[in-house]
């Protein structure tokens, strides 16, 4: 049975951490900004942060019981945690840093060990020292020495952000590739939202100790249902906002009124847009359209960024524009209006 469950309660000085995570998927994903509780949560479950009350389990073996006092170490947890910095050893070559993750070193241990090392394309390295290992190759170390001890639930701490883009890229994939044949459940936490969209089949957000938001990954970024969601999620643009009627809001700061077919509740108070769902529209004003009176542009390697005047003089609207779009603006000339189109529509 494939379930991580975990209540946890912690207070430490004037941070309240309370979560809930019940999840069957195979990949999930903790979303949040920094210090908001998600590496704390990673920690509770591994058993590294002590927790004040609550529930763990995991594939229906309980690892933490405040009700009874269950709380088992760390060792005896069966779960595989990697750290930011991977953690292994400096001192210790490759061979011995992965064996270390079973302690005895048997006939058995040592097969078990070399079979690991092949798998993840590190056999010929067994007597390199961590300093030796590119940044790719320790993380392959690191995940040997977690996958060696056959663990219920691998759990991940920001495992690329100490990278630069590139290298990021490029382990993420090699990681999703390593973890294919693995059976149990894997958890990563992370601030980036691009990391948990490719990794995740489903995502908890978690704000200042609180799950916010929580469901199937693409859904959640289709509808993260709060403001704070939506930020975390990449939504650039937002505006006070108020109901007019069943079918209209008055986005105030942005100066347009939205006419939408989908009924609108009484107690809108914000609108959401992302940056990248304009429509440009040129000739006369359309429904929906906001004024393009452009106050900047950033030109970047593969988009072009433009930010628009609106009634709020700090908050300028957000355009981000890709090649093949730009292409077309460099054609007909800047537009005269942008169009806000309902289905990409956020209402908090």
């Amino acid at each position: 049975m494939k379930r991580l469950y975990a209540d946890i309660h912690r207070k430490i000085g004037g941070f309240d951490l309370n979560v809930l995570i019940d999840s069957d998927a195979a990949r999930i994903g903790i979303l949040g900004e920094s210090g908001s509780g998600k590496s704390m949560t990673l920690k509770s479950i591994a058993g590294i942060e002590p927790v004040d009350s609550g529930h763990i389990e995991v594939e229906g073996r309980v690892l933490y019981d405040s009700s009874d006092r269950t709380d088992l170490k760390p060792q005896r947890r069966n779960v595989g945690y990697m750290f930011q910095n991977y953690a292994l050893f400096p001192t210790m070559t490759v061979m011995k840093n992965v064996m270390a993750g079973l302690g005895k070193q048997t006939e058995e241990n040592r097969n078990k060990v070399a079979d690991m090392l092949r798998r993840f394309r590190m056999d010929g390295y067994e007597d390199k020292l961590p300093g030796e290992l590119s940044g790719g190759q320790q993380q392959r170390v690191a995940l040997a020495r977690i996958m060696v001890t056959e663990p219920s639930l691998i759990l991940l701490d920001e495992p690329f952000s100490a990278l630069d883009s590139y290298l990021r890229d490029r382990m993420q994939v090699e990681m999703l590739e390593m973890l294919e044949d693995y059976k149990g459940q894997v958890v990563m936490v992370s601030h980036s939202r691009d990391e948990l969209y490719r990794f995740s089949e489903e995502l908890f957000i978690v704000s200042e100790g609180h799950i916010i938001r929580h469901g199937e990954t693409k859904s959640v970024f289709r509808e993260p249902g709060s403001a704070v969601a939506a930020r975390l999620t990449g939504c650039k643009n937002f505006s006070a906002a108020r109901t007019l009627n069943d079918h209209e809001v008055e986005a105030t700061d942005w100066g347009v009124t939205l006419k939408l077919d989908r009924e609108i509740p009484e107690d809108i108070t914000c609108a959401g847009y992302r940056a990248h769902n304009f429509s440009p529209v040129w000739g006369e004003r359309q429904e929906n359209c906001i004024k393009f009176d452009l106050l900047r542009v950033d030109d970047l390697p593969f988009e072009k960024n433009y930010y628009i005047r609106t009634l709020d003089e700090d908050n300028p609207v957000c355009w981000f524009v890709q090649e093949e779009e730009q292409r077309v603006i460099e054609k007909c000339g800047l537009p005269d209006y942008l169009r806000i189109e309902e289905e990409h529509v956020l209402l908090f």
